[in-house]
């Protein structure tokens, strides 16, 4: 591949990764994804040896042990337009030669974990449980400008979402996947569906305050999506740029969504700090074995 320019990858005066603040060697296999900043410590603190900490705006990572697993975790601010700074030089961290400007000849997969929170759009699922994205829609606009390769069951499914909307919704939703393997390592006997990926916290969700929604049945709309027994499960904000981002570099990405409210019970937890820790501890474990 040709020498990639100083302007397409732009690296810090020390080398380093220009956002991320970060060199090749510093992230593990496993990375883990928070969007709070002050939550990478939450994390850290289970691991057995920290040996390394480093931030730059809201990017804290931290990259450690626990036992023989050496595990990276990583703040990615809200949104998926920090996805794609995020995904985009954890990727040229580890398949990019910084001191040549060109791609690896041998490329390294990551797996990449998202610990994040979400609201559940279906009254039967629990606040203070944990749920997994088997797919994702999203509506925002990221996955529109990378190339993506749908199998049919996921152009089924795209489809069958973009024909429950109004007619004078100006959205385009794309859709995206989880990695196989690690949903199936992770999520064995977990709760999955699929989550709606929004551009925004309020009116992108159905949320009504002061400013007048545009899709004011956003919410019911999505709530009663059925295709071959799969449904929308959960709102949040990172999961199909995460999916998206992740199957077009080649690496395996899963979002784990602690589920702190639910819309249509109008519940939120009482306890979103204890539940989070709780879900924290019960992943690492599964991952120091994964």
């Amino acid at each position: 591949m040709n020498r990639i320019s100083e302007t397409d990858l732009i690296l810090n005066a020390d080398g380093s990764a220009y956002h991320l603040n970060l060199h090749p060697g510093d992230i593990a296999d496993t990375v883990i994804t928070v969007g709070d900043p002050d939550r990478v410590g939450e994390v850290s603190k289970y691991f057995d040896f920290i040996e390394l900490k480093k931030g730059k705006r809201e990017f804290i990572t931290h990259t450690g042990t626990i036992g023989n697993k050496r595990l990276t975790v990583l703040s990615t601010g809200i949104g998926t337009d920090n996805i794609d700074i995020v995904f985009n030089e954890l990727d040229a961290l580890v398949n990019i030669d910084f001191s040549t400007r060109r791609v690896n000849q041998t490329l390294r997969s990551l797996n990449i974990i998202r610990i994040g929170t979400s609201g559940a759009v279906q009254a039967d699922i629990a606040i203070d449980s944990l749920l997994l994205s088997s797919a994702a829609f999203g509506l925002d606009p990221l996955m529109h400008y990378y190339k993506q390769t749908l199998t049919g069951k996921e152009q089924d499914l795209l489809n069958a979402f973009k024909a429950t909307l109004p007619a004078d919704a100006i959205l385009s939703p794309y859709i995206a996947s989880a990695g196989a393997n690690l949903l199936a390592k992770l999520g064995n006997g977990e709760q999955q569906g699929i989550t709606i990926t929004a551009p925004g916290f309020y009116s992108p969700q159905g949320r009504q305050v002061r400013a007048v929604a545009a899709i004011p049945n956003l919410i019911n709309i999505i709530q009663q999506f059925n295709f071959e027994g799969q449904r929308i499960t959960n709102l949040e904000m990172e999961t199909a740029g995460i999916y998206g981002l992740a199957a077009s570099l080649g690496h395996r990405a899963v979002s784990c969504n602690v589920i702190l409210a639910n819309r249509v019970t109008q519940k939120f937890s009482m306890q979103p700090a204890k539940i989070m820790d709780h879900y924290i501890k019960q992943l690492l474990e599964r991952l120091a074995k994964y």
